[in-house]
């Protein structure tokens, strides 16, 4: 069986983009067709600035194939993000990020984004005592920080979840679940009718600074411009001329079933929450719109779909939902993640004007959204104080390849046990 993505089988979103021909010249090129290079591409454009966004597919990588909750900030809790960058920056990270629901969710009732956005919350759902412990420091930290939580025990947790699985869980009512490649498919439309030129088919082969400009070639065309951002994440390859990012590869995949009967449905996820655990090899599980069951987990399926990953999904969606041993799961896929060693994610500045962002470490949707708004306000103004952190022009992760390695090999002994 091999890999098919839900997201791209439902997506209400269809537009079609051209391929680049011949010669463009543009204020801006942005390699990636992602959150942050879409994101980018329509603030630019809605500033009066030329923009040409070249991809293979958008939403071809992690973009489009993600769990699809929209949370605020990182994975790291706030003091962790403010003793790694030090309080003033951290403090300013962690504030940035805090938004990145508001941001989402405004972009798609503002520009009529069909995506299944359900703005229900998020939980956070203690797997043990030592979860619940890390929930209610999350909970104290982001509290003090003007952030509005609950923190559910034992009993509402089953509620809220329909699972007796859980320890407790920390709720935030302000985030949510979409269609992820819907979404960002959404975007890259509404950045076309504002002037931008969105290319598919595609990918950039070379790219160099020549003249004072950018020129980015591809197999049938190239684009000149005075400034460039690449936002491929984790699917930068093959690009000769620029330096490449360096990061832990991660993978992390999803496996869905078919839409639920209503007997079954009642008692699962009552409220829409999006949901994922406090477990070191964590999973994420939610509903989709049309009452799919959809459970997630580090690891690789590969292209023939792992046994392993997928027989633990099986398992692990039985466990929580024992009413599921009879429900056949139709969908899987996963996608690659980018994780940096401290799990904040990069702004590397490789050139004049030019800028490669990187390593949201499995949290895509809000920060690369506001990323790529930031970095479009940089070009606008040409100050970096807009972005959220500071640039650095140093990219030195060492032993990336291995370190990714070993979690793939930590996530199957964990799906095997």
């Amino acid at each position: 069986m091999k890999q098919n993505n839900l997201w791209q089988e439902t997506s209400e979103e269809k537009p079609t983009f051209k391929l680049l021909e011949g010669t463009v010249e543009s204020d801006i090129t942005i390699v990636g067709g992602g959150y942050t290079g879409c994101s980018a591409a329509l603030t630019a454009a809605e500033n009066g600035l030329s923009v040409s966004l070249i991809d293979q597919q958008i939403g071809y990588g992690g973009s489009g194939r993600n769990v699809g909750l929209v949370n605020a900030g990182l994975w790291l809790p706030p003091e962790k993000v403010e003793g790694i960058l030090g309080k003033k920056d951290g403090i300013k990270l962690n504030e940035a990020l805090a938004t990145a629901p508001d941001l989402v969710f405004n972009l798609i009732n503002k520009n009529n984004i069909s995506c299944n956005a359900d703005r229900a919350g998020t939980l956070h759902c203690a797997h043990s005592q030592n979860g619940l412990k890390d929930i209610k420091n999350r909970y104290r930290q982001l509290s003090e920080r003007g952030a509005e939580l609950k923190v559910l025990d034992k009993n509402e947790t089953e509620l809220v979840t329909g699972s007796s699985s859980f320890q407790g869980a920390l709720l935030n009512e302000k985030a949510g679940t979409i269609n992820p490649l819907s979404y960002c498919l959404g975007l890259a439309r509404v950045a076309q009718s504002r002037g931008a030129n969105i290319f598919e088919s595609s990918l950039a082969t070379k790219i160099e600074f020549h003249n004072n400009e950018w020129i980015t070639h591809t197999e049938k065309g190239l684009i000149k411009s005075k400034k460039i951002l690449i936002a491929t994440n984790a699917y930068l390859k093959g690009i000769s001329g620029i330096p490449t990012a360096k990061y832990t590869p991660v993978f992390y995949f999803q496996a869905a079933t078919k839409p639920l009967p209503k007997e079954i449905i009642k008692n699962i996820l009552p409220k829409s929450h999006g949901c994922w655990d406090t477990a070191t090899v964590m999973s994420s599980f939610r509903l989709d719109c049309d009452n799919r069951f959809i459970i997630g987990g580090i690891g690789n399926l590969g292209q023939n779909i792992s046994k392993i990953h997928s027989s633990w999904a099986k398992r692990k969606a039985y466990s929580l939902y024992p009413s599921l041993k009879n429900i056949p799961f139709e969908c899987f896929w996963g996608g690659e993640i980018s994780m940096t060693d401290d799990h904040i994610p990069k702004i590397y500045r490789f050139g004049k004007n030019a800028y490669s962002i990187f390593g949201y470490s499995g949290r895509g949707i809000g920060p690369g959204t506001y990323f790529g708004k930031s970095i479009a306000e940089v070009f606008c103004n040409e100050n970096e104080d807009s972005l959220p952190i500071r640039p650095t022009s140093s990219n030195n992760q060492r032993f990336s390849r291995i370190k990714g390695s070993f979690i793939e090999l930590g996530a199957k002994i964990n799906h095997l046990i």
